[in-house]
């Protein structure tokens, strides 16, 4: 995985909020928190917490009590949360890496990621954090994307901005749509010392204003904007044809389509 396709900065948070977030990260945020049972006054963390989209679902759900720290590896994604939720003091927003956590050990009842573990390049640690910021018993709880053939969106924009750059296409939408198999993430967790393992898939209802909107997104959301910027593409463009492959798979005003997610529960194993 290159260094690009992890950097979320600039105008993407906005775009990335405005255009992507009610129509594929809300829907799944509310299915995931629905998962999420801690004790009254538990502390709960979450990473890779983007523009703060599960955050809020999050804080909404969570006993007042209940310490909330969100966390995102991007600096500009935090900055974006905090001004769209605001500087509550019940949410205390810190730049982290899920890999190198700097939090003690068994500190929190619950660790929670939407859609974030996919773009970690040494997951075994990662989920070794986990373990090892969690109260035995604790509970983590995640979602990833399943493939591109559960997801045409993603295959719709990668196949269609690769073919402005035949020589050397953009490589973003394979990290996304890279961590699947239910095989490697219980393998994962077995050995990293969770048990009580569920893993579920999740199929719901993509649904954008327009095709267009979506595309917007889809382009200059991510960090592919980034890699079409280096390779002096047009982003215009690129929405535009982005744009009207998504119109043919889901029609225009309103696009519609499925999408699949691997939503996933664990417990933290006693010693």
């Amino acid at each position: 995985m290159t260094e690009t396709n992890t950097r979320f900065e600039d105008t993407i948070p906005e775009h990335y909020d405005r255009h992507l977030g009610p129509v594929i990260f809300e829907p799944y945020a509310v299915d995931l928190v629905r998962r999420v049972t801690v004790r009254a006054g538990g502390p709960v963390l979450e990473t890779a917490c983007g523009t703060g989209i599960l955050t809020q679902q999050l804080r909404a759900h969570l006993p007042p009590s209940s310490r909330l720290v969100a966390t995102d590896l991007n600096e500009p994604m935090i900055d974006h949360a905090r001004t769209k939720l605001g500087r509550a003091p019940s949410i205390d927003w810190q730049q982290a890496d899920a890999a190198a956590l700097s939090f003690p050990s068994a500190s929190f009842a619950a660790v929670v990621c939407q859609f974030g573990l996919m773009f970690v390049p040494d997951k075994p640690a990662a989920f070794r954090e986990a373990r090892r910021v969690l109260i035995d018993g604790g509970l983590l709880a995640f979602n990833v994307w399943d493939s591109w053939a559960h997801n045409p969106f993603g295959r719709i924009a990668h196949e269609t901005i690769a073919e402005f750059f035949p020589a050397d296409p953009p490589n973003f939408y394979h990290v996304p749509f890279g961590f699947h198999d239910p095989e490697v993430v219980s393998a994962l967790l077995a050995t990293h010392g969770f048990g009580h393992v569920e893993i579920e898939r999740v199929t719901l209802e993509a649904l954008s204003p327009s095709a267009e909107s979506f595309a917007v997104g889809l382009v200059r959301g991510n960090p592919v904007s980034i890699a079409i910027q280096e390779r002096g593409g047009s982003s215009t463009a690129i929405v535009q044809a982005v744009a009207a492959a998504l119109a043919r798979a889901g029609g225009d005003h309103p696009f519609r389509s499925t999408m699949q997610a691997l939503v996933v529960t664990a417990r933290a194993a006693a010693p």
